[in-house]
C-alpha cells in the first residue's frame, strides 16, 4: 500500500546554492497549541555540484556532544567552504531535545527505534518517515552523532556495521576510521531493524555512527573529538578541502562480534563497575557488582566478563534495574574489515 506524502514540510530549498537556516515543520495539535507545529531546525549549505552529506544529532535528546557540535557548525560553515551540499539537523527529535530526555516529550517515542516510520503514526514515527523517504534519498553519506546520554558513558569511537554489500561496508568503515576518534569500531547492535542506521544502509547509502561520551552532558574533550570528527568526515568524503586530522596516539580498532559483548543486569540495586572506561578486561574477571541497598551484611552479586577486551561502555547512574546494560566489552583487533 502506497504511503501518503509526509505531513512535514521544509522552509528551506534543498536545491538552492548558498546558506539557508530554517525548519522542518510538523503540524501538531495539543492542549497548549491547537494549531501548532514541531519545529526541527535545519541548515543547508550548498555550493555547486558534488556529494551530499546529512549530519544529524539529537536522535536521542539527551546526547549533547552531537547536538552542540552541529549547532556550532550550522553558524560557522560557509558556502565557499563546501563543494556539494551539507545538510545539518542538530536536533532530529526536537521534542526529546527540548525535554532533555532520550525519548520524545510529546509521545514518549524513541526515534532511533521508530524507523522506517509512518506518515500516519505518532509524532516520532512521522519524523522517522520523513527522514526515511525525503532526507536519506537526497544524500550520499549520513553521519549520525550519538553518545551515552544520561544512562551510559562510552569511549569515543566512530562505528560502522557488517553489511551484505562489501563495497558499501568498506566505504562506511573507512568513514568511521576517518572520523578520527581515539577508537574505531565494527559495532554489533542488539536489535537493528528499527534503527536510523538500517533505514540509511538499506537504501545503499554510506552510514557512519559515533558514540562520544555521555552522562547527560558534554566536556571540552568530548566536544573537541566531535567537532574534529565532523570536519574529518566532510574532508574524507570530498565536501570540504583539507587533510583529515587523526588523534595523537594510534587509533585503536575494536570489534563487537555478537551479543556476548553486552553485560546486562539480572538484579536491581546499587552498581559498582570495577574497571574504568578503556581499561583491559580479561575473560572471567569481575567486571561489576550489584549490591542490595535494602539491607546490610549481604554479599553483592558479581558479574564476570564472558570475553576479554576493553571496557567500551558502562552504565552511568549507580542505581541499576533488571535488564539494564551495565558494561560493554569489545575485542581489540589489529584491523577492521
Amino acid at each position: 500500500m502506497t504511503k501518503r506524502p509526509s505531513p512535514i514540510s521544509a522552509t528551506v530549498d534543498f536545491d538552492a546554492d548558498g546558506v539557508q537556516h530554517g525548519f522542518l515543520k510538523l503540524p501538531i495539535s495539543t492542549d497548549e497549541s491547537a494549531w501548532g507545529a514541531v519545529m526541527i531546525p535545519v541548515t543547508v549549505v550548498k555550493n555547486g555540484e558534488g556529494p551530499t552529506a546529512l549530519l544529524t544529532g539529537g536522535n536521542h535528546g539527551d546526547e549533547y556532544e552531537g547536538i552542540t557540535a552541529l549547532l556550532k557548525l550550522s553558524s560557522e560553515l560557509r558556502a565557499e567552504d563546501v563543494q556539494g551540499r551539507v545538510i545539518i539537523v542538530p536536533c532530529m527529535n526536537q521534542p526529546a531535545v527540548m525535554a532533555g530526555k532520550r525519548t520524545s516529550g510529546l509521545d514518549g517515542g524513541n526515534l532511533n527505534r521508530s524507523f522506517p516510520g509512518d506518515p500516519d503514526g505518532t509524532v516520532t514515527e512521522k519524523i522517522a518517515d520523513y527522514f526515511t523517504r525525503v532526507m536519506v534519498p537526497m544524500c550520499d553519506v549520513v553521519l549520525d552523532l550519538h553518545s551515552g546520554g544520561r544512562t551510559l558513558d562510552i569511549i569515543p569511537f566512530g562505528a560502522s556495521h557488517v553489511l551484505e554489500n562489501a563495497e558499501q561496508q568498506r566505504r562506511a568503515l573507512e568513514g568511521a576510521k576517518a572520523f578520527g576518534a581515539p577508537y574505531a569500531m565494527m559495532m554489533f547492535e542488539l536489535d537493528a531493524a528499527a534503527l536510523f542506521d538500517t533505514a540509511v544502509e538499506s537504501q545503499g547509502k554510506i552510514f557512519v555512527a559515533t558514540e562520544l561520551g555521555g552522562g547527560g552532558t558534554s566536556t571540552p574533550q568530548s566536544l573537541a573529538v566531535t567537532e574534529r570528527g565532523v570536519r574529518n568526515v566532510l574532508i574524507h568524503f570530498g565536501l570540504v578541502e583539507g587533510e583529515v586530522e587523526m588523534p595523537a596516539e594510534p587509533q585503536v580498532y575494536l570489534d563487537m562480534p555478537d551479543a556476548s559483548c553486552y553485560v546486562q543486569s539480572e538484579h536491581s540495586g546499587l552498581l559498582e563497575v570495577c574497571f574504568a572506561l578503556g581499561e583491559r578486561v580479561e575473560k572471567g574477571e569481575v567486571v561489576a557488582r550489584v549490591f542490595d541497598p535494602t539491607r546490610s551484611g549481604t554479599a553483592p552479586v558479581e558479574y564476570r566478563a564472558s570475553r576479554s577486551g576493553v571496557l567500551a561502555a558502562r552504565r552511568h547512574p549507580a542505581l541499576v534495574n533488571m535488564g539494564d546494560t551495565i558494561a560493554v566489552i569489545a575485542d581489540i583487533v589489529d584491523s577492521l574489515g
